[in-house]
């Protein structure tokens, strides 16, 4: 099996699990996309997060100004 290269890295070991330090930049690029993830989290909740919650139907307040268009076709 492969995974030898911890040569001088500060790894730690408990229960006979080595986990190997990561590099600053992979935790720096890891905090990153976590922030990104928040972020589109909060942004989809801000949009639709009272249908998840079930305080409001997902067909009503849609954008469209209120019309029915099925009545509006009846009428033509």
């Amino acid at each position: 099996m492969a995974g030898g290269g911890g040569h001088g890295a500060h790894n730690i070991t408990h229960g006979g699990l080595s986990l190997h330090a990561t590099k600053g930049w992979h935790s720096r690029v890891g905090q990153g996309m976590c922030a990104v993830m928040w972020l589109w989290v909060l942004y989809r909740a801000k949009q639709d997060g009272a249908v998840l919650m079930g305080w409001r139907h997902p067909w009503e307040g849609h954008g469209h100004g209120g019309h029915n268009e099925h009545e509006e076709a009846k009428h033509r």
